[in-house]
């Protein structure tokens, strides 16, 4: 079986555009991050100079202490924003790479199905044993393919709830530290 040159065309075609989509939706992960870097370094820099400015202003070590009491949690807890928002990106890019696959792949396997049907029309007789195989070789890789998206579905998943949980345990320490600071003060 030969590919004609419209078939050709029309593959490269397809594969570009595939490229183009998969590099746009790359460029606007990396779009969200530089803005999400840049709105950190300007919150970092105005918490930096409002806590120089309140350290200027100490005058024992009792309020410097009562200082870096007061700057542990919202730290902790933007540090932990942080994290959660790049999470966030990293898992909707995921998404967006793994819906662009299984379309690829939507295509490739009706592509593969059309391909094995044309072929079973002009087969030759007695080729029944080879066209059987060839149905469940296909059939054995869409299970395989299914049975690691599901995979990789649950391990994202356990991802989450992991980040979460570690979320909670920082946060929970730290207010912890910063109610212990407190009292010592």
């Amino acid at each position: 079986m030969n590919l004609t040159p419209e078939q050709l065309a029309a593959a490269q075609k397809a594969n570009l555009e595939t490229l183009s989509s998969l590099t746009n939706q790359a460029l606007q992960s990396i779009e969200k991050l530089v803005e999400l870097n840049m709105y950190i370094a300007k919150q970092s820099l105005s918490d930096s100079m409002t806590s120089a400015k309140k350290a200027l202003e100490v005058k024992d070590i009792q309020q410097l202490l009562a200082h870096q009491a007061e700057a542990v949690k919202p730290m902790a807890e933007k540090i932990m924003a942080y994290s959660r928002h790049l999470y966030d990106l990293a898992h909707e890019t995921q998404n967006n790479f793994t819906k662009s696959a299984e379309k690829e792949f939507q295509i490739g396997q009706q592509k593969m199905n059309a391909l094995v049907e044309e072929w079973t029309q002009n087969a030759p007789a007695g080729s029944d044993a080879a066209i059987h195989a060839m149905k469940q070789a296909i059939a054995s890789a869409n299970t395989v393919y299914e049975n690691s998206q599901k995979a990789v579905k649950h391990a994202v998943n356990i991802a989450q709830t992991n980040l979460n949980t570690a979320t909670n345990t920082v946060m929970k320490n730290a207010e912890a530290a910063n109610k212990a600071t407190k009292k010592k003060s």
